[in-house]
Formats: C-alpha cells, sequence, structure tokens
C-alpha cells in the first residue's frame, strides 16, 4: 500500500475502512498489510510520545464483535510485536474498556488499540488509538499513518506472537461499573441493590451483551426480555446503533412488552447509548443530554453543559431556566466537545457532562471518557433512587418541553471546491438573515437562527458537513404548522446556488 492509499484511512481522529467484500462498489481497503503497518507505526509513535524505548511499552488490543476483528487484530498485534511492544490481547471488548485499560491497576498499559467502526455496517471495521491522555487527536492519526509508510508488511507479518499476553479486560472492567452502581447507591455488591428493577438490554449482537451477565445480573436485576445479546458481526436483527429507527423500535418494543423500568440499547463498541422508559418514551438526542444533566446538576449548580451544535432552543430552556445550569452549544463531533470540555475545566469551569445528540456523552467525574456503559450506570442509580421515594425516572425530565415537528434536509454540492462554495454560501445566508432582522445566537459551527415570537417559531441551522459534500440544515418547529412556515423561510434564504441542491426542501 501507498503512503496515499494509508491516509485515505483517516478519518478523523479514528481510522476507517472497507474490510470485508459483500458490498458492491465498496473495495476492501482496511487489510491485513495496512494492519501490519499501523500497527508497527503506532509503537514508534507511542515509544516518542513516552519517550519509553519501544521494549519497554505494553499495549493492550481489543475488538467489538465484527466479522473481520480477529484478523485485524491478529495483524495489529503483529506490527507492534515486530517493532518490540509487550503486546496484550484482550478479545472481544469495548472502546471505553481499552481506555479503561491504561488506567486501571491491574493493566495499566502504555496504550491501546480498540478494533471497530461503530456503527457502520458488517463489512466496515476500524482502529481507535488511546494514551494516558485519551483517544489521539486528528494529527497524531495522521502522524501514525505518515510512519506506517516506512513499515515493512512482510517483516512484520513473520513476527513471532507466540508470547503476547491474554487478558480478560471485560472482567476486569465489569467489576468497575457494578463498583460504580454500588458506591452510587451505597450498597454493597451481595445486597443485591437492583433487586426488584426490571432492566431491558439491547446489545444489537455488538459487543455490549456483558451488561447484562457481568453487571445487571449479579447485583440483582431482573433482565428478562433482555435480546441480540450474542455477538454476531453480520448484525442480523438490526444495526447496533441508538440513533437508527429500527433499532430504537425494537428496545422500545421489548421494554413495552416485558413490562420493564428501563430499556437501554448500546452501540457496537458500547462508547453510545440512549434509553426508553417504561411507558416506551425514547430517551435519546436531546432527551438524553437532558437526563444525565439532570441527574448531574444537584451536585454541579451553575455549571456548564456542553452539546454539539444541533441540540434543540427546548434544550437550552430545560438546561438554563430549569436546571439552572449554563448551555455552550459548540461542534459537531464527539473529540471536538470532550476537547471543549477539557479546555473550561483547564481554565477552572466545571463543565460536568459534553455530549452529542448521538449519544456520546462524557462525564468530568469519568476521565472525560464518552462510555455508553458508564452513561447507563447513572441512569440506574437514578432509576432505583427514584423508585425508593415512589418516582418514576421520567420526573427528571418533565420540564422539559416535547418535541413537536423537525427535519433535517441535506444539500448535495455540486462545486469541486466544495469547501470554498459551502462557505459561500453560509456568508449569504448570513447577509439575507441579517438583512431580514432574524435573530443569529453565537453560533461555532454554521449559521443558526432562533425565533422566539412571531409567526413562525423555531429554529434553523445551516452547515457544512464534517467530511462530505453537502450542508445540512435542521430546522424544528415550536409548534403544530411552525415547520412548514420555517422551511419557507429557509427556501428563501437558500435561493440562487446553482450547485446547491435544495430541491429536498420543496
Amino acid at each position: 500500500m501507498t503512503l496515499k492509499d494509508l491516509m485515505k484511512l483517516q478519518n478523523g481522529s479514528d481510522i476507517r475502512g472497507v474490510a470485508l467484500e459483500g458490498v458492491e462498489g465498496e473495495a476492501v481497503n482496511l487489510t491485513e498489510e495496512a494492519c501490519l503497518k499501523i500497527g508497527g507505526a503506532f509503537a514508534l509513535w507511542l515509544s516518542k510520545k513516552t519517550g519509553k524505548p519501544v521494549d519497554q511499552l505494553t499495549v493492550g488490543i481489543g475488538r467489538d464483535s465484527r466479522l473481520s476483528g480477529p484478523f485485524l487484530e491478529l495483524a495489529v498485534a503483529k506490527g507492534l510485536t515486530a517493532n518490540g511492544v509487550n503486546v496484550v490481547r484482550c478479545g472481544m471488548a469495548t472502546t471505553p474498556a481499552m481506555f479503561m485499560s491504561i488506567v486501571f491497576p491491574q493493566t495499566k498499559y502504555d496504550g491501546s488499540v480498540m478494533i471497530t467502526a461503530s456503527h457502520l455496517p458488517f463489512n466496515r471495521n476500524g482502529l481507535k488509538f488511546f494514551d494516558k491522555d485519551g483517544g489521539l487527536e486528528h494529527e497524531d492519526i495522521t502522524a501514525v499513518l505518515e510512519l506506517s509508510d516506512a513499515q515493512d508488511a512482510e517483516k512484520n507479518k513473520a513476527a513471532d506472537i507466540s508470547k503476547n499476553g491474554i487478558y480478560d479486560l471485560i472482567e476486569t472492567y465489569a467489576a468497575h461499573i457494578r463498583k460504580s452502581i454500588v458506591k452510587g447507591l451505597s450498597s454493597s455488591e451481595s445486597d443485591k441493590p437492583l433487586s426488584g428493577l426490571k432492566i431491558v438490554v439491547d446489545s444489537g449482537n455488538g459487543a455490549s451483551g456483558f451488561f447484562v451477565d457481568k453487571i445487571l445480573n449479579p447485583l440483582g436485576a431482573d433482565t428478562t426480555g433482555s435480546q441480540f445479546l450474542e455477538p454476531d458481526g453480520s448484525f442480523p436483527n438490526h444495526i447496533p446503533n441508538p440513533e437508527n429507527k429500527a433499532a430504537m423500535q425494537a428496545i422500545k418494543t421489548a421494554t413495552v412488552d416485558n413490562k420493564a423500568d428501563l430499556g437501554l440499547i448500546f452501540d457496537t463498541d458500547v462508547d453510545r447509548m440512549s434509553a426508553v422508559l417504561s411507558n416506551g418514551e425514547e430517551v435519546n438526542r436531546d432527551a438524553i443530554i437532558a437526563m444525565v444533566a439532570a441527574i448531574l446538576a444537584p451536585s454541579n449548580p451553575g455549571s456548564t453543559i456542553i452539546t454539539d451544535s444541533v441540540t434543540s432552543d427546548r434544550l437550552t430552556y430545560f438546561l438554563e431556566d430549569v436546571l439552572k445550569l449554563k448551555h455552550l452549544r459548540y461542534m459537531r463531533g464527539y473529540k471536538n466537545v470532550i476537547n471543549k470540555q477539557k479546555e473550561l475545566t483547564d481554565k477552572g469551569i466545571n463543565a460536568p457532562l459534553a455530549m452529542e445528540t448521538s449519544g456520546h456523552g462524557a462525564l468530568k467525574e469519568n476521565y472525560f471518557l464518552d462510555d455508553g456503559a458508564y452513561l447507563a450506570v447513572k441512569l440506574i442509580i437514578a432509576l432505583a433512587l427514584a423508585k425508593k421515594e415512589g418516582k418514576k425516572l421520567e420526573s427528571l425530565i418533565e420540564k422539559l418541553p416535547a418535541l413537536v415537528e423537525e427535519g433535517e434536509y441535506r444539500f448535495k454540492i455540486g462545486a469541486e471546491d466544495f469547501k470554498s462554495y459551502g462557505k459561500n454560501v453560509l456568508r449569504t445566508f448570513e447577509d439575507r438573515a441579517k438583512a431580514k432582522g432574524y435573530v443569529m445566537p453565537e453560533s461555532f459551527e454554521g449559521i443558526r437562527l432562533s425565533f422566539k415570537e412571531g409567526d413562525a417559531q423555531g429554529w434553523i441551522l445551516l452547515r457544512m458537513s464534517l467530511h462530505d459534500p453537502v450542508m445540512p440544515m435542521n430546522i424544528e418547529g415550536a409548534r403544530k404548522g411552525d415547520l412548514a412556515k420555517l422551511v419557507k423561510i429557509a427556501q428563501e434564504l437558500v435561493a440562487g446556488f446553482d450547485q446547491l441542491d435544495t430541491s429536498c426542501l420543496k
């Protein structure tokens, strides 16, 4: 593989590619050769970052349930081993667990690799890397890929991995999660603190099945009705993705049919989650952010909650007027919101939660780690405490205004230099909005318009896609009929661009 081929695998702060044949038009590019090279390069990068000789480094490797996971794990292990690293193979794991392998006193690895492509289709896979500072940044991944070009794949392939360590990381991680629940309920494991609670889990055949048999069941919860717990990288039931409608319908049905107190759904590598209440109401997007914020608010008065750009004005009202917190609506991208959280913390500002509408949520109390299982812990503790008081979990967000009408419209850009074209569209959109006197709140990504009075109420956000020649527009109407009125306003503001396909607004 050439350097150009390797660089195409970068996807922000991750590596992503096609690992299996089977989808027409998608050629395999995340190959054994690529992982042999990248594994070797990570060894060199980590040695430079830590200042430790390569043969004094220990790196853990884990994977989710994807079909391509085992052979990619083997290639990464060989690349690391060939360069002198002490490798520990953790088998089926989660992305948060692989970071915690650097923290746990039982492991204390220098770095770790998670083989996952999150919620993407079965034929995709990827690599996430961690060191003591958390997940690698965009520029770090670029540096690793540049180093990989000089790696000899054939030499690395011949590495003797018979002395690689084997460690059941999920056992250690599950014990950590159980301890967090026990501590939050001022109880002990032997007390079975979740007795009397019925919690249904949908793993979507990803890597989260352990949450039932290693966490909920040992603590006494009734998990009858939990489904798709067996790892299966062909994802035969639905994509493990809390943003997927079929996935959310599956956990809603399971929760209601089994009369559960709570339903939980995780993505493939368990760094995201969403929930379903006992009445079948979905707790995702704005609602999951609101609920976690409500749980944190009593111990973090006046703190700042950081979200991505597409959260609603309804959420701002709930956070600021109801919970008396501050809402910083930042940029899309889980690394963006987490890095902003770290930045504010360094400045002495209390930012206990950074969360995307996708379900990525990082807690300051948990190493700024976006950990779906740990977020579930916060909901489970809140559920148990509410039940003791004769309340329901939904009481936490009863003052969050309901979603009435919303739409997302994706405008394809036909221009070759789509970034420059998109910037021009945003400038014109802003100028036209100013001329109309529309209110424009502070926006770190794109142009946002807020309509709190008048004939049309709600908000509009136009932004550039992070990677693609597309301009997404999100619109939310505050009352029935407002969406259509806001769409008409949007049509006027984006009219006349011959390289911008706005036909989806019609």
